[in-house]
């Protein structure tokens, strides 16, 4: 197992991370400026669908819903990939060496940044008919992979704690400075009190404008996908980098929940 000096280490890693994100609000502010016009192009049917996908975001926080992973799958697979063979329970998941959640970490993110990339060409094929299809398909993908990522690192998604830390992660990825700055300070205090909980919990009610803000950074690239055929090439941008940055988002935050963990269980 991990001694303090590598936790230590990985932990200055998670922070410099954090440090960078700063660094991309200007970006991120330019690729959402275009995302007003394609409101006012954007068909009833498919502002219907976005309005649907709300309430079931909704429901996800509230019950998981029919995005809750398997479990039991979930599991083998992490049992297949890690050095620890007595792994029984999600809590058992917690005490594989922090390398193994790593390396099971890094083969998920690859292996749906595929999946979102071929998807997003598959439905930018069709154009605006299939964008549709495609927003509730990536959002699903997010809400997955974050959950498997929780998996990884020990954390039960079945949990409602765990899935509202789940939406904040989706809502860190498209968040401006102010926002991921007050984002951290709000996960970094989630288990210490219930009142902590309790006010993320209310902060959440409002959860609507988590859907608005996290579909806002698609952006330009969405606005090209509604082009039939050319939209493959825009569609395969735009899913591969949402699922990469809320993977990567995911890994980062909940790496830090169980490296800040570790080390207490080291002073114990």
């Amino acid at each position: 197992m991990e001694n303090r000096e590598q936790l230590e280490q990985h932990l200055q890693e998670i922070k410099v991370w954090e440090k960078d994100q700063k660094d991309l609000w200007f970006w991120e502010k330019l690729g959402r400026i275009p995302f007003k016009l394609l409101d006012k192009m954007t068909p009833t049917f498919i502002q219907n669908k976005i309005a649907l996908l709300v309430d079931e975001l909704g429901n996800y926080i509230q019950s998981g819903g029919k995005y809750l992973i398997s479990e039991q799958a979930m599991m083998q697979k992490i049992r297949n990939h890690s050095s620890t063979q007595h792994i029984l329970t999600i809590a058992d998941i917690g005490q594989i060496p922090l390398e193994d959640m790593i390396t099971l970490s890094d083969q998920l993110q690859n292996e749906r940044v595929k999946f979102a990339t071929v998807q997003g060409a598959s439905t930018g094929f069709g154009g605006i008919f299939t964008l549709a299809i495609d927003i509730p398909v990536i959002l699903g993908t997010a809400l997955k992979t974050l959950q498997e990522i929780a998996m990884i690192h020990g954390y039960d998604p079945n949990d409602k704690m765990e899935r509202i830390f789940i939406v904040k992660c989706l809502q860190f990825t498209s968040a401006d400075i102010v926002g991921k700055e007050a984002i951290l300070q709000e996960l970094s205090t989630m288990n210490s009190t219930k009142k902590a909980s309790d006010n993320m919990i209310s902060q959440l009610q409002g959860w609507q404008e988590v859907f608005y803000t996290y579909r806002d950074q698609l952006g330009w690239k969405k606005l090209f996908q509604m082009i039939p055929i050319a939209g493959m090439v825009f569609g395969a941008y735009a899913n591969k980098g949402m699922i990469q940055d809320v993977a990567e988002t995911g890994i980062m935050l909940y790496r830090k929940r169980r490296i800040y963990e570790k080390l207490n269980e080291l002073e114990c």
